[in-house]
């Protein structure tokens, strides 16, 4: 039974897009306002994500059935789809990356990665610099979906941050780069969506994006240093480092998203960027180094052991080259396309429609031009997916630490027992995203968007602000929402490029808000669970007034470009 999407189910324009919109605030709601209590009776607000996804997925299959009169094997479908997506391939990067970060701890090699951080530099500022934003930076372009803030959260906690401060620093940090994402999947899937050219796309967000790339470094550490509750000199003391970590990578981001196209925007940008700042560090000091005045005890701690040679410091690195490696590789086009072969007849790719969606979806006008079937098929690319390629790091890198056999079955127990709650909560946001897609609300929400005339630029951009936030991923938004703005481009004599990438750079500062990068980031840097459990909450309600600032003077960007700074639109 085909199923048409109705944007207008009520008859009435504002009462559908509020009731279309209930589910998404009750989501916002429970994980940011409800309040409860611990077995202590202390109070906490904002309920655990995996709960507050099943209440408002419950609310949405509602609204589907009875206002839009979706069927219900349709609707069920579709959170199914969406759960299984959310286990695997999203699920699967996060697991084998966890894995690889607790070898590291297990056989001591953490310890040794974090003394010869500190040799580069320790100054706490640099740190968040160095691996937040630049090795986050890399690890987007070459992974993507959560790999950055896992790894960097890990990382920083490894030396002396505190887990909730680190989480924050790692969701500001890991925005600029979405874009190019995945080896420049989101940009890829924005053309293939609308029909543009993939290098006018990357162009354009190369010609707004280097912008926040020089912002966001000084804006984490201004949040760094208010949280710490010190001056804003602490600030400008490291004011050139600021300087180098954002320009070397806006440099590299413009100039290889406008010449070279989307594929390697954030490997190359996270690589020069990595280079540089490490380099200046080692001939720059700040005047006063920021944990002398005891905010870490990282440094003092690594001072009081034995220096480590040379010879162990690039041993203990050689799991995370591993993972630079393999991350990079399974990325990179050719290597996916040989991949995705049959090897020794067993078949790397399995293909599933899925049974009552595939295909019974119709999206409708103004939404697509004519009613468009919505494909429904889950894809098992076990080879090539880039979970694998860090797994088989992971695996390698255990042999080459010599692990013994206690240690692989306490690497084993200690992710599984870590990664629980992170899973049922991915597979559940993303059900919840899959069934607001499936069912049409995403697109009745966004064409509320679509009817602020002149100022559409800037919403063009809050737009993809709100996708990333409904699904989790830029590439998801894009494919979601890049055809209403293609459409409502040509409606108002807007430049189309302008307006469908601006869904995808506006969309890279919802990344922090969404509820599957807050679990993957309190699932890295928290030990406890229940602990990981209550800040959720907080953590989100604290990065979402940034999101939402961030958003915006996207918006203006694209708002400033599509009247005033024309010239800047490729063509």
């Amino acid at each position: 039974m085909q199923y048409f999407q109705n944007y207008n189910p009520l008859g009435n324009v504002f009462l559908s897009t509020i009731v279309a919109a209930i589910p998404l605030l009750t989501l916002l709601y429970l994980l940011a306002l409800h309040p409860w209590r611990d077995e202590n009776g202390n109070q906490h607000r904002g309920i655990e994500a995996p709960k507050a996804a099943g209440i408002a997925a419950i609310i949405a299959l509602i609204v589907a059935m009875f206002v839009l009169k979706m069927p219900f094997a349709a609707a069920g479908a579709a959170f199914v789809y969406g759960a299984a997506s959310g286990l695997f391939p999203i699920g699967w990067i996060v697991v084998a990356a966890m894995f690889l970060y607790q070898m590291t701890l297990i056989t001591g090699k953490f310890d040794v990665v974090k003394e010869s951080v500190a040799r580069i530099s320790n100054d706490r500022r640099l740190q968040v610099l160095l691996i937040a934003f630049s090795f986050g930076a890399f690890l987007e372009g070459a992974a993507g979906f959560g790999t950055p803030v896992a790894i960097a959260g890990a990382l920083l906690v490894g030396l002396g941050f505190k887990p909730f401060q680190s989480a924050v620093l790692n969701l500001l940090a890991n925005t600029a780069p979405v874009a190019f994402g995945a080896i420049g999947t989101p940009v890829i899937t924005l053309a293939a969506v609308t029909g543009i050219n993939p290098n006018l796309i990357s162009a354009m967000a190369g010609r707004q994006l280097p912008f926040f790339s020089l912002i966001v470094p000084l804006y984490v550490i201004v949040v760094m240093v208010k949280m710490d509750k010190k001056p804003m000199s602490k600030v400008w003391e490291v004011w050139p480092a600021i300087v180098v970590s954002g320009a070397s990578f806006a440099v590299t981001q413009w100039y290889v998203s406008n010449y070279m196209g989307p594929n390697l925007v954030d490997i190359l940008g996270g690589l020069v960027s990595m280079f540089c700042l490490a380099g200046f560090s080692l001939v720059w000091k700040p005047k006063t180094a920021y944990d002398e005045e005891g905010e870490s005890g990282a440094r003092k701690a690594a001072a009081a052991k034995k220096p480590y040679t040379t010879g162990e410091i690039i041993s203990a690195w050689v799991p995370w080259i591993l993972l630079t490696i393999f991350v990079f590789l399974w990325g990179y086009p050719s290597v996916k396309a040989w991949l995705n072969l049959p090897h020794f007849g067993i078949k790397t790719v399995i293909l599933q429609n899925v049974p009552f969606l595939h295909k019974l979806v119709m999206r409708t006008a103004p939404v697509v031009v004519k009613p468009t079937a919505e494909g429904a098929v889950y894809t098992i690319n076990w080879l090539q997916a880039a979970g694998s390629g860090i797994f088989i790091a992971a695996i390698l890198s255990g042999l080459w630490m010599g692990m013994t056999g206690a240690q692989w079955k306490s690497a084993i127990s200690r992710t599984a027992s870590r990664m629980k709650v992170p899973l049922l909560t991915i597979g559940t946001v993303l059900g919840f995203s899959y069934m607001t897609r499936y069912a049409g609300t995403d697109a009745i929400l966004g064409l509320a968007f679509t009817r602020t005339g002149v100022l559409y630029p800037l919403f063009a951009a809050m737009l993809g602000w709100l996708g990333v936030f409904l699904t989790g991923s830029d590439t998801a938004s894009n494919a979601m929402f890049g055809s209403l703005q293609q459409i409502t481009a040509q409606q108002l004599g807007l430049s189309q490029v302008l307006i469908v990438t601006a869904n995808s750079t506006g969309g890279v500062m919802g990344k922090m808000i969404d509820a599957q990068s807050i679990v993957v980031a309190t699932a890295s840097t928290y030990e406890n669970p229940d602990e990981r459990k209550a800040a959720v909450g907080p953590i989100f309600r604290f990065v979402f007034w940034h999101s939402l600032f961030l958003a915006f003077l996207v918006g203006l960007v694209v708002l400033a470009q599509a009247y005033w700074l024309t010239w800047m639109i490729p063509h």
